[in-house]
Formats: C-alpha cells, structure tokens, sequence
C-alpha cells in the first residue's frame, strides 16, 4: 500500500503544477475552458488565469517538497487541507452555469481521490514502527 500511496501523492503533485502552467504560460483559455466556467475573462481580467496557474504551481511544490522530505504525515495533513480546493472549484462551476458533469466529474472526483490519499497517508505507521526489533536489542 505504501507504494500505491507514494505514486498516487507524486501524481497529486504533479497534476496542479501541470495545470499551473497550463493557465500561466502553455494555453491559458484553453485550460480555462477545461475548469469548466465559460466564459473566462477577457482584457486585463484575463490576468486571473495567471494567479490561478501560479497558485496551482505552488501547491503542487508544497506537496512533493514536503513528500520529497520524507515528511509522510505532513503531506497527508497538506492533502487533507487541500482537498478543500476541488470541492469548492465544483461549487463554484455549479454556480456558475457550468455542467454537472464537470463539477462532479472533474472537481469533486479529484477532491475524493485527495482526500483517500491523505487518509492513506495519515494512517501509515513510520518505517522504524513497522520493522522488527532485531534480537538482543532489547534493553
């Protein structure tokens, strides 16, 4: 299961820092139609696209650098915290005239699938707790 676990939080941070640099650099109204509100701003309102890719960019780094420091426990916090993101983006595409299947489908799904990998990884025991005490090191 730990294996399972790392592959699923490595991808949980590389799909926003992917989505990130959709909306900041790639093909930000192309990445806008796929959030699933249409339209998006135009003119300088435009400009929220790259706060919202810049956003996602950082939230996918504080994911793997967290992860990458070993810290299992904090990413599994970090995740539960965020999954608060695809569960409000499905509120807001539900609001505004966006499709149920999109919020459902996309954000809320995603919000799930954050919050098992946070149980998942909330409720892994440290390595040390899980090895065998070796004979003759008991005191």
């Amino acid at each position: 299961m730990r294996r399972f676990t790392t592959v699923l939080t490595v991808l949980l941070g590389l799909f926003p820092i992917s989505f990130g640099l959709q909306f900041l650099l790639l093909d930000p109204h192309g990445a806008a139609a796929g959030f699933g509100i249409d339209p998006w701003p135009t003119g300088t309102a435009a400009g929220y696209l790259a706060v919202k890719g810049i956003r996602d960019i950082v939230c996918g780094l504080i994911i793997l650098v967290l992860f990458a420091l070993g810290e299992r426990r904090a990413t599994g916090v970090v995740l539960a915290v965020a999954a608060l993101i695809p569960f409000v983006d499905a509120i807001v595409v539900l609001t505004h005239d966006g499709t149920v299947a999109t919020a459902l489908g996309v954000h809320a799904l995603t919000g799930v699938v954050v919050l098992v990998d946070a149980f998942l990884l909330l409720r892994e025991r440290s390595t040390a707790a899980t090895q065998p005490v070796p004979v003759g090191a008991h005191s």
